[in-house]
């Protein structure tokens, strides 16, 4: 068995950026005119109830003016042939050629790619697959969807195959273009996600050269069957003769019951998998967390620690981010772990639809 290494991560963000304020203006207009004909009437919504609610105060976007026209609700995306860079494998390669800088590998050096996000916008050929071929990589690719835990638990696919030595280093890229799946018509969810993507090379401890590399030390996954996240988009609706772009299906959730059902998995999750190492939360200098909902982040710290120790200890990126996704603690990680010290802890952690619980402890050499 080979010892794993995290040597490094990319993060690239669109340009276009939505306030709560500018978000909350659109679909406000749309309500009234909605209310107007319609005796089922839709709840206004304000930017402080947004962040009130979430934490988010903005979210970066692929495509701003479609989402902001109270006529549209939903961004415009140009259609590219089969013989054009897909939109995601744009986003993929964007996260993905920092990430080899980082950690100083070039394509001769990757031996499998894995592309793991909430949505991949076709179903074959695979985006890891032309992302492979952008890049220039011999061996394997192949996309995983596991919705907010698709980043961790594509790390540790990738920490087994380096482990076994079925490759030498992996490429995994989480490209978040989320905002096509957003209902922006509906008040309790068209603030919650942005655009992003994210990346890291894992590869053998032996062969690591970077500035910062972190061992790792344990992983642990679960998944426990629920309802409470789903979106139901999806071919059947050819067959069914269903609306493909209903509500149901767009992301959709119970809030209330995901953050009384997750937190409590969450933080017993991390407990439990510490715990195991021989280290203790307090050992722990860093926790990059999925950035979902500052208040669930805030709960499950709590639980963890007994108290709310700040930025410092578990950073939050969402405020500027908003939900991303799989990538939010992948966010967190790049923005917040090149001040640790050799020796130190820390956990990557997400969770999400599934529901889902991915995570792994590192330490830094």
């Amino acid at each position: 068995m080979h010892p794993v290494v995290i040597s490094g991560v990319g993060l690239w963000h669109p340009e276009d950026v939505i306030t709560n304020e500018e978000l909350v203006t659109a679909y406000n207009v749309y309500v009234e005119r909605y209310n107007e004909t319609h005796d089922d009437e839709l709840p206004a919504s304000s930017a402080e109830f947004i962040e009130k609610a979430s934490g988010i105060r903005q979210r970066y976007t692929y495509r701003k003016a479609g989402v902001l026209d109270p006529e549209r609700m939903r961004p415009q995306l140009e259609v590219r042939g089969d013989d054009e860079l897909s939109h995601q494998a744009e986003f993929a390669l964007n996260a993905a050629r920092p990430a080899l800088a980082a950690a100083g590998k070039t394509a001769e050096d990757i031996d499998m790619v894995i592309v793991s996000c909430a949505y991949t916008q076709r179903s074959y050929p695979a985006i890891a697959i032309e992302v492979q071929a952008a890049l220039g990589i011999e061996g394997s690719a192949f996309d995983m969807l596991v919705a907010c835990s698709a980043a961790t638990f594509a790390l540790q696919r990738a920490h087994d195959a380096i482990a076994a030595g079925s490759a030498r280093a992996v490429l995994v890229i989480n490209p978040e273009l989320t905002s096509p799946q957003v209902n922006y018509c509906d008040r309790d969810g068209h603030f919650i996600f942005g655009d992003v993507a994210t990346a890291m090379v894992l590869e053998r401890g032996q062969d690591a050269g970077a500035d910062h590399v972190y061992d790792v030390l344990g992983l642990r996954a679960k998944t426990v069957y629920s309802n409470n996240i789903r979106s139901n988009f999806g071919y059947l609706s050819y067959a069914d003769d269903s609306d493909p772009y209903a509500a149901d299906k767009l992301f959709h959730q119970n809030g209330r019951k995901v953050f009384k059902e997750v937190c409590p998995m969450a933080a017993d999750h991390l407990q439990q998998q510490v715990g195991e190492l021989g280290l203790s939360t307090e050992d722990i200098r860093r926790w990059w967390l999925h950035q979902a909902n500052i208040n669930m982040n805030q709960l499950i710290i709590r639980r963890l620690l007994g108290s709310e120790p700040g930025q410092d200890i578990a950073p939050i990126v969402l405020d500027e981010f908003a939900n991303t996704a799989s990538a939010g603690s992948i966010i967190a990680f790049a923005r917040h772990h090149e001040d640790l010290e050799a020796g130190d802890h820390g956990v990557i952690c997400s969770f999400g639809a599934g529901y889902s619980i991915g995570s792994l402890v590192l330490r830094k050499r």
